[in-house]
């Protein structure tokens, strides 16, 4: 009886979206089914240049938890896993550091299973969350960084609207390098109408 209730509840937490795309889905956070998802993402090497200072020294996943629960709680910070509209884990996007009076959020996004970058599925978890952020969250600015070998990042993020604000020279160390910062940003104002393009897009 018991193993049928659990399988029950596993069932019912497959099918929590909290937000609904074209090919993804976004949910809460779960430290059951994604702490070792996330440990596995930001490990990789591929996927590690890309992010964070803090994500470049090996972690346990105890500290990943910890640092989780700092990123998945308080008024400030909003953080879903992506999932494919077949409840596949395959990345995660936050918003953090909301500054509620101000209305401005940073914003931060990975595709960590390789299988499923460069096909669209970036793009459209995005266009939802911002959607959510500006039209839900009443936000009016959203900013981010990549680095400037990021050509991905500056990419998809180009389609959701962000633009280039500034750029901190020789900001971050990758690769045996120093790397410039590209500071990105979208407004609500100019958000809604890619996002209207984006609805009726096929």
């Amino acid at each position: 009886m018991l193993s049928l209730i659990q399988k029950s509840e596993e069932g019912l937490m497959k099918k929590v979206v909290f937000l609904s795309g074209k090919k993804v889905n976004l949910r809460p956070y779960d430290k059951e089914k994604d702490l070792r998802n996330l440990l596995r993402w930001i490990s990789d090497p591929e996927t590690r240049q890309f992010i964070s200072s803090h994500a470049q020294f090996p972690k346990s996943l105890e500290k990943e938890e910890d640092e989780m629960r700092k990123r998945t709680t308080g008024p400030e910070n909003v953080f879903l896993i992506i999932e494919t509209k077949n409840h596949r884990p395959i990345g995660c996007m936050g918003l953090h550091k909301i500054d509620w009076i101000n209305r401005t959020a940073e914003s931060g996004a990975s595709i960590g299973e390789k299988k499923y970058q460069n096909k669209g599925y970036g793009t459209d978890a995005k266009m939802f969350f911002l959607n959510y952020a500006f039209n839900t969250l009443n936000l009016r600015k959203i900013n981010s960084a990549a680095f400037s070998f990021n050509k991905r990042s500056l990419a998809y993020n180009g389609k959701c609207g962000y633009k280039i604000e500034g750029v901190f020279k020789r900001q971050f160390f990758r690769n045996g390098k120093y790397h410039d910062a590209i500071m990105i940003a979208v407004f609500k104002e100019d958000f809604q109408n890619i996002w209207k393009r984006y609805q009726k897009a096929d």
